[in-house]
């Protein structure tokens, strides 16, 4: 199969249309065509149903697509590899991690590291969803998670502890618990019963010094981690929360200092075809030192 018919198969599939793929590879419609029917002429099977609304892929052009797709991202992960210098790190880098750590911790540091390494092309996707690293839908992940795909490098960075804060506008209006009891009479912010945190027990603050099997009714569910952070931080009520968003601001007040919740792991991850990017050891590298300072 000749590779440039594949990437245009590829590009048509990732539209739905030949004009589309046309538009992002400079090439006309009438090219486009041509390349995929010359395709299929030579695999002998049809890969798009063609209907007036678009085309849609064939049980073949499925199969033909997943394919496809492995082996471009491979292709791209060897070419960075090939052109990068080891001497100076450049090109581009694609970081993923939550949208609490990131928004926090990690975006405020990026300016010493871009600094340093001025020719990297940084770009943060901020997400609580996990990103295919495999597929490069980003080349490093900072994730509270393990992974669990084996073709996936991990490196543990740190533990988070969750702690109890609220705003110093909160309890001014409301006062200070004393003891974990006194949390019946508060307004507490958790997270839904939508949200996507891979902590265990991670409302744990509606239960803690309640008898078994009892639990608080909360004021306010959100679904993640820097909503809640904002949300106490605006004085609507009391969270729980991993220590460092404090450190970060400033500007909250520990409650009930004795609590601490449950304990997360964070890693540092990456797909083993990038094993030896000069980009990647250098923001590894950064990242590790960053860690080194907060304590958490």
């Amino acid at each position: 199969m000749d590779l440039d018919k594949l990437r245009v198969f590829h590009a048509v599939a990732e539209a739905g249309s030949f004009t589309r793929a046309g538009e992002s590879l400079n090439l006309s419609q009438s090219a486009v065509s041509r390349q995929v029917s010359g395709l299929e002429e030579s695999l002998s099977v049809p890969l798009f149903h063609r209907h007036a609304r678009g085309l849609m892929l064939t049980e073949q052009g499925e199969i033909l697509f997943k394919a496809v797709r492995e082996i471009l991202a491979k292709l791209t992960m060897a070419e960075a590899r090939i052109t990068e210098s080891r001497e100076r790190p450049r090109g581009p880098l694609r970081i993923t991690t939550t949208i609490a750590f990131g928004s926090a911790w990690l975006a405020p540091r990026l300016k010493a590291f871009l600094d340093e390494y001025p020719l990297i092309e940084l770009s943060l996707v901020l997400t609580d969803e996990e990103l295919d690293l495999s597929m490069r839908e980003a080349d490093v992940a900072i994730r509270l998670i393990p992974p669990t795909q084996g073709d996936l490098i991990q490196r543990r960075l740190m533990s988070m502890r969750y702690h109890v804060f609220a705003a110093p506008s909160y309890l001014q209006l409301h006062g200070m618990p004393r003891k974990p009891e006194d949390l019946d009479g508060h307004r507490l912010v958790v997270f839904g019963d939508d949200a996507r945190i891979p902590v265990p027990n991670v409302n744990w603050l509606l239960g803690v010094g309640l008898p078994d099997n009892e639990t608080r009714k909360p004021f306010l569910k959100v679904n993640s981690t820097y909503a809640i952070f904002r949300a106490v931080q605006s004085g609507i009520g009391i969270g729980a929360l991993p220590h460092y968003l404090n450190q970060e601001t400033t500007n909250l007040v520990e409650v009930l200092p004795e609590l601490v919740g449950p304990n997360v792991d964070v890693y540092f991850v990456y797909p083993e075809e990038l094993r030896h990017s000069n980009r990647i050891a250098v923001f590894r590298d950064f990242i590790l030192r960053k860690v080194e300072e907060l304590a958490i």
